[in-house]
């Protein structure tokens, strides 16, 4: 049977739901492509590319025939630490943006909460995520994933920084949900005799697996980054939630609302599941 083929981020907060597929039990299971950036994950789904990708929740709303897989997300309750506005001036005084290339969530979030939020419309302008770059041409910088991290611990005295989850949850009280397993239906010859729910199986066996070694990940990562396990095993175990539960599935309704009103992307469509 061909082997399922998968894209992800390789960003530390989608670390525990990727780590079974790179390290794990699951290792030979899938067919792995990895990227630091979400947004070429989900171009290789829209492209068939490959059968399912952790996508960034905008892509959900143009990618046609995709389901999600339940109970699974990249999300933050209160903080996230790793999407992240840095500015030179306060943010309701912006008047340029420069927005991280990497995903179009956190360019469409800071959107949202630009113009819903503190009714300001700065012009953006998209570019590879280098700090010193992007504030040399603008007010302010979008950076996520794990450049967003080393930056808030080496430049929180230098300029004002806003956690876009913390921002989110001040003015609507709810999670934010970044990223989340989707499914290309319908089923390709890749799929053999796998079903919906043998998919949704493997991705939950992946996720509590990982969440169970949150301690090696954050070792792991800590190599890499050079950044302290202490510091990322926080980051991994208070910033960012792995699940798609009723509070956090608000939060992404909620989201895709705004993002409709504020011409972000052309319809509303209903969030839809593979169980179904």
């Amino acid at each position: 049977m061909t082997k399922l083929k998968i894209a992800a981020s390789t960003y530390l907060n989608s670390a525990p739901l990727i780590y079974s597929f790179l390290k794990g039990s699951l290792k030979n299971s899938c067919q792995f492509l990895g990227d630091t950036a979400p947004a070429r994950c989900a171009d290789l789904l829209r492209e068939n590319l490959v059968d399912v990708a952790l996508i960034p929740v905008i892509e959900y709303q143009s990618i046609k025939q995709i389901y999600l897989i339940p109970d699974i997300a990249v999300a933050a309750k209160e903080f996230v630490q790793s999407v992240i506005l840095v500015t030179k001036c306060p943010i309701n005084k912006l008047e340029t943006v420069a927005l991280d290339t990497s995903s179009r969530t956190s360019a469409a979030l800071i959107k949202i909460i630009l113009e819903k939020f503190y009714q300001v419309k700065p012009n953006y302008i998209t570019t590879s995520p280098n700090l010193t770059e992007m504030l040399k041409q603008s007010d302010a910088a979008l950076i996520i994933g794990d450049p967003a991290i080393k930056i808030r611990k080496e430049h929180y005295q230098t300029y004002q920084i806003y956690d876009l989850a913390e921002e989110w949850r001040k003015f609507t009280s709810l999670p934010f949900v970044f990223a989340c397993w989707a499914v290309k239906l319908p089923w390709s010859d890749n799929q053999g005799s796998l079903s919906r729910f043998d998919i949704i199986s493997l991705f939950t066996q992946a996720k509590e697996e990982g969440l169970g070694l949150l301690g090696e990940i954050a070792k792991d990562y800590s190599r890499s980054l050079e950044i302290g396990e202490s510091l990322l095993l926080d980051y991994l175990t208070n910033s960012v939630n792995y699940d798609l539960d009723e509070e956090n599935l608000a939060g992404l309704t909620l989201f895709y609302k705004l993002a409709f009103e504020c011409r972000l992307i052309k319809e509303n469509r209903v969030i839809e599941f593979c169980n179904k």
